[in-house]
C-alpha cells in the first residue's frame, strides 16, 4: 500500500512504479477525499498493476474511485451507510467492471457486534464478514473477496480459518498494523505462513511501519519460503562463525543489493566453510564454499569448477547470476 498523499499524483505514481518493480502484483491507495479519488484517473494511466482504492465511510469516494479507474474498492458495506448508498456503490462497481474487497478489521467492528461479543474475537470478525457478504449478495453482486484482519496473530489466524469454513469467496490475508520492520515481518510471516501452508488465502498484504517496498520484499520472501513464488534470487547463507573463509554477512548484504534487479528464479548458496557448504551447493544453481588461506570453491549446479580468492567472490557471483538470468530469459522466449 502506498503511503504518499494520493492527490500528490507525481509522488504516488513514482511510488507505485517502485512497488511494482519490487514485485508487487496489486497496489492499494487511500482515498480519504474527493481530490484523492479523482486523482486516480491520471494515476492509472502510468501504472501497469491493478489498483485498489481504500475507502472508509463516505460512499461518494467509492463511486468516484470506480468511475476514475480503480480496479477494486476496499470497503466495509456496513460502514458505508444505508442500503441506498450501498446500492449506488455496487451499481458503480458493476458499471465500471470494478471488484470489491470487504475489509473487516478488529479495530473497527460494528457497535452491535462489539456489544454482543464484548471484545474483538474470531467469531466477531466472522459475523461481521458474513453480514457484509449478505449485504452485497442481496444486491446481486459476487465479484468480491474478503479479509478479517487484526494486529493480533492468533486472532487473525483463527478468524481466517473459521471464515474459510463458512464461505468459498476468495480471502485476502493480512496481519494489520503489524508494527515496524522486524516485529511486523515476524508477525506477518507467522500469521500468513500458517494460513498459506493450509491452503487458505488468495492474496496477501504485509503491513509494516516501513517503506512499502519493504512490505513487498517481505511478502515475496514469505511466498518463496513456502514454495508459492520463485521470483528473484533465493540466497541460502550461513550465519557465519570462526570457521568462515570470508566475511559471509557482508558478502550476502552486498549480493542482495547487487542482485535485487534479477526477476528470474535462481538459487545461490553462500556458505563460509566446508562443513555444510558442499552439501548446500549440490542443490543450488551457484554456490560458494569458504576455504582456508583465501581459497574458496565455486560450484555450478553442484559441481566444483574453480577456486576464488575473497576479493573475486562478489564480481564472479554477480556475473554468473546475470548470465544465468539471461539464459532463462532466452529459454522462455
Amino acid at each position: 500500500m502506498t503511503n504518499t498523499l494520493t492527490n500528490d499524483i507525481k509522488s504516488t505514481i513514482k511510488q507505485i512504479q517502485e512497488i511494482s518493480k519490487a514485485g508487487a502484483d496489486i497496489v492499494r491507495v487511500s482515498c480519504p477525499d474527493e481530490d484523492s479519488s479523482k486523482a486516480l484517473k491520471e494515476i492509472v494511466k502510468h501504472i501497469d498493476i491493478p489498483l485498489v482504492a481504500d475507502i472508509h465511510f463516505h460512499y461518494k469516494r467509492a463511486i468516484e474511485a470506480a468511475e476514475n479507474g480503480a480496479d477494486c474498492l476496499r470497503i466495509n458495506p456496513g460502514n458505508i451507510g444505508d442500503r441506498n448508498k450501498i446500492k449506488e456503490v455496487i451499481n458503480s462497481a458493476k458499471n465500471n467492471n470494478c471488484s470489491i474487497r470487504i475489509g473487516v478489521n478488529a479495530g473497527s467492528l460494528e457497535r452491535d457486534i462489539l456489544e454482543k461479543f464484548k471484545e474483538p474475537c474470531p467469531e466477531a470478525l466472522v459475523e461481521s464478514a458474513l453480514r457484509n457478504i449478505k449485504i452485497i449478495e442481496d444486491l446481486n453482486f459476487n465479484n468480491f473477496k474478503i479479509s478479517v484482519k487484526s494486529s493480533d496473530v492468533f486472532l487473525s489466524v483463527k478468524a481466517y480459518k473459521l471464515l474459510s469454513k463458512k464461505t468459498e469467496y476468495p480471502l485476502h490475508l493480512g496481519i494489520t498494523e503489524a508494527g515496524s520492520y522486524i516485529p511486523g515481518s515476524v508477525k506477518s510471516a507467522i500469521g500468513l505462513g500458517n494460513l498459506l501452508m493450509e491452503g487458505i488465502g488468495d492474496t496477501i498484504r504485509v503491513s509494516l511501519s516501513a517503506d512499502p517496498i519493504e512490505e513487498v520484499k517481505i511478502g515475496n520472501e514469505i511466498l518463496k519460503s513456502i514454495g508459492l513464488r520463485s521470483r528473484g534470487v533465493k540466497i541460502i547463507s550461513c550465519p557465519s562463525c570462526a570457521r568462515q573463509g570470508f566475511k559471509v554477512i557482508d558478502t550476502v548484504k552486498i549480493l542482495e543489493e547487487k542482485l535485487s534487479h534479477i526477476k528470474e528464479p535462481i538459487t545461490l548458496s553462500i556458505i563460509g566453510c566446508v562443513v555444510n557448504g558442499p552439501g548446500e551447493a549440490a542443490f543450488t544453481d551457484i554456490g560458494i564454499t569458504g576455504g582456508g588461506r583465501d581459497s574458496n570453491m565455486l560450484y555450478l549446479n553442484g559441481t566444483q569448477t574453480e577456486k576464488l580468492s575473497n576479493k573475486e567472490i562478489i564480481s564472479k557471483v554477480v556475473d554468473l547470476v546475470e548470465k544465468k538470468a539471461e539464459e532463462i530469459q532466452n529459454n522462455n522466449k
